[in-house]
This record gives structure tokens, sequence and C-alpha cells, in this order.
């Protein structure tokens, strides 16, 4: 199975810029479906970014993040071709994780 994660971190001097997009319905529980029936509940609950075995983002996310969330930020400390491990699970059990080089 292919990630659901795509993720680009770029390197420009000491700051290191991140720009990921994560594939997953983010569903709140408070939808119906056609037939007038709850979709149930589905989202991420934890998303991490880490470098050099040092944690630089971590986010605890509820029912309020839309649909294919896009996350954007900055770090210092990461140089070019260091590794970005990034991986989420939600409240289903469900997870991933991806690594991508820094450019």
């Amino acid at each position: 199975m292919a990630s659901s994660i795509r993720v680009r971190a770029t390197s420009n001097g000491d700051i290191t810029e991140v720009q990921a997009l994560i594939q997953h319905p983010m569903d709140t529980g408070l939808v119906k479906d056609p037939k007038g029936e709850l979709i149930p509940a589905h989202f991420i609950q934890q998303l991490k970014f880490e470098c050099n075995g040092k944690d630089v983002f971590v986010a605890d996310w509820g029912t309020a993040v839309s649909k294919d969330p896009y996350v954007k930020f900055s770090f210092k400390g990461a140089k070019k071709g260091d590794d970005l491990k990034i991986s989420w699970t939600d409240n289903k059990g469900a997870s991933d994780t991806t690594t991508a080089k820094i450019s």
C-alpha cells in the first residue's frame, strides 16, 4: 500500500521548511451518510515529525481538523541529507509512517 503521507522538506541554511499532505477522511462522527446514519468518527489523534532522533513537531488532533490535512512548519537544527520521519496514529488504531530526505 502506498503511504498516505506526501512530504517535502527543504533546508535553507539553518532553517528547514516542511510541507506535508496527509490523506485521511478525518470524520467527526457528526455527519450523516445518504441513508441518514451517522458516519463513525475516524480522525488522526497524533501526528509526529522527528529529525535526528528528536521530535520537531507533534500535534494532538481531534475532530476539528479537515479531511486530507495540510501541515507547514519550519524548524532549526537539520541539514541537507538528514532524514525526517513522519508518523500518525488515528482513533481506530491505524497508522502510517514515512521518511523523507531533507533537500
